[in-house]
Protein backbone atom coordinates (compact mmCIF):
# COMPACT_ATOMS: atom_id res chain seq x y z
CA UNK A 1 0.00 0.00 0.00
CA UNK A 2 1.56 3.00 -1.00
CA UNK A 3 1.98 6.38 1.21
CA UNK A 4 -0.98 8.41 -0.57
CA UNK A 5 -3.48 5.47 -0.50
CA UNK A 6 -3.46 5.81 3.23
CA UNK A 7 -3.49 9.40 2.95
CA UNK A 8 -6.34 9.07 0.94
CA UNK A 9 -8.25 6.46 3.10
CA UNK A 10 -7.85 8.83 6.26
CA UNK A 11 -8.27 12.57 5.01
CA UNK A 12 -11.77 12.37 7.19
CA UNK A 13 -9.64 12.22 9.96
CA UNK A 14 -7.30 14.51 9.07
CA UNK A 15 -9.71 17.29 8.59
CA UNK A 16 -11.94 16.36 11.84
CA UNK A 17 -8.31 17.01 13.18
CA UNK A 18 -7.51 20.28 11.69
CA UNK A 19 -11.20 20.97 12.81
CA UNK A 20 -10.88 20.53 16.41
CA UNK A 21 -7.37 22.51 16.39
CA UNK A 22 -8.89 25.07 15.00
CA UNK A 23 -12.21 25.50 17.31
CA UNK A 24 -9.75 25.23 20.57
CA UNK A 25 -7.46 28.05 19.22
CA UNK A 26 -10.36 29.87 18.05
CA UNK A 27 -12.12 29.24 21.96
CA UNK A 28 -8.94 30.73 23.05
CA UNK A 29 -7.89 33.54 21.36
CA UNK A 30 -11.48 35.20 19.92
CA UNK A 31 -12.85 35.59 23.66
CA UNK A 32 -10.52 38.25 25.70
CA UNK A 33 -11.63 40.46 22.42
CA UNK A 34 -15.26 39.89 22.37
CA UNK A 35 -15.91 39.73 26.33
CA UNK A 36 -17.24 42.71 28.01
CA UNK A 37 -14.55 44.37 30.55
CA UNK A 38 -16.83 45.93 33.03
CA UNK A 39 -16.84 45.53 36.59
CA UNK A 40 -18.89 45.45 39.52
CA UNK A 41 -20.02 43.62 42.81
CA UNK A 42 -22.75 42.12 40.88
CA UNK A 43 -20.64 40.63 38.02
CA UNK A 44 -18.46 39.20 40.60
CA UNK A 45 -21.04 37.24 42.38
CA UNK A 46 -21.64 33.40 41.27
CA UNK A 47 -24.78 33.00 39.68
CA UNK A 48 -25.60 29.78 38.86
CA UNK A 49 -29.06 28.46 37.33
CA UNK A 50 -31.11 31.48 38.07
CA UNK A 51 -30.47 31.87 41.29
CA UNK A 52 -28.31 34.06 43.28
CA UNK A 53 -25.71 32.13 46.02
CA UNK A 54 -26.26 32.24 49.06
CA UNK A 55 -24.07 32.10 52.00
CA UNK A 56 -20.61 30.62 51.52
CA UNK A 57 -19.68 27.73 49.02
CA UNK A 58 -17.49 25.63 52.16
CA UNK A 59 -20.39 24.10 53.39
CA UNK A 60 -19.50 21.26 55.00
CA UNK A 61 -21.77 18.00 54.38
CA UNK A 62 -21.71 14.83 56.65
CA UNK A 63 -19.48 11.62 55.57
CA UNK A 64 -23.51 10.20 55.08
CA UNK A 65 -24.10 11.93 52.74
CA UNK A 66 -21.53 10.64 50.40
CA UNK A 67 -21.99 7.05 51.57
CA UNK A 68 -25.67 7.49 50.05
CA UNK A 69 -24.59 8.79 47.59
CA UNK A 70 -21.67 6.09 46.41
CA UNK A 71 -24.28 3.34 47.02
CA UNK A 72 -27.45 5.46 45.17
CA UNK A 73 -24.37 5.38 42.05
CA UNK A 74 -23.19 1.57 42.68
CA UNK A 75 -26.55 0.12 42.63
CA UNK A 76 -27.63 2.39 39.84
CA UNK A 77 -24.97 0.71 37.80
CA UNK A 78 -26.20 -2.23 38.97
CA UNK A 79 -29.48 -1.89 37.55
CA UNK A 80 -28.00 -1.00 33.97
CA UNK A 81 -26.29 -4.66 33.65
CA UNK A 82 -29.88 -5.97 34.94
CA UNK A 83 -31.05 -3.91 31.83
CA UNK A 84 -28.47 -5.39 29.64
CA UNK A 85 -29.54 -8.82 30.95
CA UNK A 86 -33.43 -7.99 29.75
CA UNK A 87 -32.22 -7.45 26.38
CA UNK A 88 -30.48 -10.59 25.79
CA UNK A 89 -32.85 -12.67 27.86
CA UNK A 90 -33.50 -15.10 24.92
CA UNK A 91 -29.83 -15.59 23.81
CA UNK A 92 -28.74 -15.91 27.50
CA UNK A 93 -31.14 -18.69 28.14
CA UNK A 94 -31.38 -20.40 31.22
CA UNK A 95 -27.91 -20.17 32.31
CA UNK A 96 -28.37 -16.31 32.12
CA UNK A 97 -31.21 -17.13 34.31
CA UNK A 98 -29.48 -18.10 36.90
CA UNK A 99 -26.69 -15.94 36.81
CA UNK A 100 -29.38 -13.37 36.91
CA UNK A 101 -31.27 -14.36 39.86
CA UNK A 102 -27.46 -15.06 41.66
CA UNK A 103 -26.07 -11.55 40.84
CA UNK A 104 -29.87 -10.24 42.36
CA UNK A 105 -29.39 -11.99 45.08
CA UNK A 106 -25.50 -10.84 45.68
CA UNK A 107 -27.16 -7.46 45.33
CA UNK A 108 -30.14 -7.98 47.72
CA UNK A 109 -27.44 -9.63 50.47
CA UNK A 110 -25.88 -6.12 49.83
CA UNK A 111 -28.68 -4.20 50.36
CA UNK A 112 -29.78 -6.02 53.77
CA UNK A 113 -26.20 -5.66 55.50
CA UNK A 114 -26.62 -1.66 54.81
CA UNK A 115 -29.70 -1.50 56.17
CA UNK A 116 -28.65 -3.75 58.76
CA UNK A 117 -25.93 -1.86 59.65
CA UNK A 118 -27.32 1.69 59.55
CA UNK A 119 -26.27 2.80 56.34
CA UNK A 120 -29.19 4.05 55.16
CA UNK A 121 -30.73 6.11 57.84
CA UNK A 122 -30.31 9.43 56.55
CA UNK A 123 -31.59 11.21 59.95
CA UNK A 124 -29.04 11.42 62.67
CA UNK A 125 -29.17 9.16 65.49
CA UNK A 126 -31.55 9.65 67.99
CA UNK A 127 -30.01 9.77 71.56
CA UNK A 128 -30.65 7.19 73.61
CA UNK A 129 -32.29 8.77 76.70
CA UNK A 130 -33.92 6.99 79.37
CA UNK A 131 -37.49 8.06 80.48
CA UNK A 132 -37.44 10.02 83.83
CA UNK A 133 -40.02 8.95 85.93
CA UNK A 134 -42.82 11.17 86.66
CA UNK A 135 -41.51 12.62 89.98
CA UNK A 136 -38.31 13.70 89.20
CA UNK A 137 -37.32 17.19 87.36
CA UNK A 138 -35.35 17.71 84.63
CA UNK A 139 -33.33 20.49 85.44
CA UNK A 140 -32.38 23.08 82.66
CA UNK A 141 -28.56 24.07 81.70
Amino acid sequence: MAPMDSVAENWSFAVYVLGVLFVCIFMLILPPFLGGRARGRAKEDPFESGVVGQGHAQIRFSAKFYLVAVMFVLFDVEALFLYAWAVSVRQTGWIGFFEATTFILVLLAGLIYLWKVGALDWAPAQRHRHPLPHNVRQEKP
